[in-house]
């Protein structure tokens, strides 16, 4: 009966089915396969209890703040910030995408949406100036990921939920390990530059420093106010989206970006990305019910504990479950579909959930830079038009260089943690 639910999702893989429509329906149909046909009265109240979280509220305006943020014309203040900060380095506009990543993410919070962003502007820059397609397009590629790990993050907020854990702690946990791998692709980015002889930007072509300070500002304040409004209790992580939105507003006023028809496609977009994760939400926490009622996690811990892996050998082999299922899964739904199981266990043997958060969510954006379904390989490979193998070859040596940070970011916890515990909200 199981390979029968197996072959059933395959099909509906195969047909183009949407993935919350594939997990929702093998899920039903594995509580006939495993004799718990009786728990299906009890499921609607199980999925609602999954969504009715309060955390969850912030999602959808903080994903409209940077839909809003992105349309607004913010990228073009951001870019003349990076530039007038490091573009007059050697390799400076590749040091400018990953500062610019930086600063993206602190709006957006979406690797996928820094990607489509920086492709359109920067990627053609670059090329015009000396760098090749394939390298320009790899470190768009290789900084996007910070945009989910620096606050505010769609998939912190979707972890906190899942897993009962403050969301502040986990934004602030957030700031040091992003501000770790940009310092790390800088460096990258200066060896590649000094191999491969990239330009500098000349004096003449940098951008008024104080001026381009003081036009940037509306931009930055945004990351400042929900940083600042949730670190030091003014708001809840919701209150701090819902007045993100508003500064959107002002911040696309400001920069003369934000029409009537903007404001639409951003709320058209909003309703479409937060509706999808809902419902994959939705459908996981069926199969999330079906694992307790068949005592998986226990079933796991078990056979942790026959295997000898202890807390440092379970966190190895969770990291690669975690770092295959980023290649081929969208992040919220290997996020639903494998948090749940896997970390209990690790719970159990003592990880802080703040710092396990802050591992599994940066584990996961390595795969959206690593092939097969790598998802921002697949956007800057249709933005910029370069071969996906191509780009995905010339990748690899960030995605080596981003897995030894992941390591490092697991070997010292205190990365993490250091800022969560400082404001009292880790423990000591």
């Amino acid at each position: 009966m199981i390979f029968v639910v197996l072959l059933f999702a395959a099909v509906l893989l195969v047909s183009g089915a949407a993935i919350a429509y594939v997990i929702g329906g093998a899920a039903v149909l594995a509580f006939f396969a495993t004799d718990n046909a009786r728990y299906l009265a009890i499921l609607p109240q199980q999925i609602f209890s999954r969504i009715d979280v309060f955390a969850l509220m912030a999602m959808p305006l903080f994903i409209l703040a940077g839909e809003l943020m992105n349309r607004g014309g913010v990228t073009g203040a951001l870019i003349n910030l990076s530039m007038a900060l490091v573009g007059r380095l050697r390799g400076g506009l590749g040091h400018v995408n990953i500062m610019t990543s930086v600063f993206f993410a602190g709006i957006s919070g979406s690797a996928v949406a820094d990607a489509a962003a920086l492709s359109n502007t920067l990627v053609p820059e670059m090329t015009r100036r000396g760098y090749s397609l394939a390298y320009a397009s790899t470190v768009t590629a290789a900084s996007s990921i910070i945009g989910p790990i620096v606050p505010p993050s769609i998939i912190l907020i979707f972890y906190g939920a899942l897993m009962g854990t403050s969301v502040t702690a986990l934004f602030l946990a957030g700031i040091l390990p992003g501000l770790l791998l940009a310092a790390v692709l800088i460096a990258v980015n200066a060896v590649f530059a000094w191999r491969q002889g990239h330009p500098r930007l000349e004096k003449e072509e940098m951008p008024p420093f104080l001026r381009t300070i003081a036009h940037s500002l509306p931009a930055l304040s945004l990351p400042v106010i929900i940083l600042g409004g949730i670190v030091f209790g003014w708001m809840t992580p919701t209150e701090a989206a819902a007045v993100a939105v508003v500064v959107a507003l002002g911040a696309g006023w400001f920069y003369a970006g934000i029409t009537v028809k903007t404001v639409l496609e951003a709320l058209r977009r909003t309703a479409l990305l937060s509706g999808s994760i809902f419902l994959i939400i939705c459908s996981v926490s069926a199969l999330g019910y079906l694992g307790a009622l068949e005592r998986i996690p226990e079933a796991i811990l078990e056979a942790v504990t026959d295997l000898g892996l202890g807390p440092v050998g379970y966190m190895l082999v969770m990291n690669l479950i975690f770092i295959a299922a980023g290649m081929v899964l969208d992040i919220p739904v290997a996020l639903a579909l494998l948090v749940p199981l896997l970390a209990p266990v690790a719970l159990q043997q003592g990880a802080d959930p703040v710092h396990l958060g802050i591992v599994i969510c940066f584990n996961l954006c390595i795969g959206l830079i690593s092939p097969p379904m790598g998802g921002c390989l697949l956007v800057i490979s249709a933005v910029t038009g370069i071969n996906y193998w191509k780009l995905a070859r010339a990748i690899i040596p960030f995605v080596l260089v981003e897995i030894v940070v992941l390591g490092l970011l697991i070997a010292v916890p205190d990365i993490s943690l250091m800022l969560p515990r400082a404001f009292g909200l880790g423990a000591n």
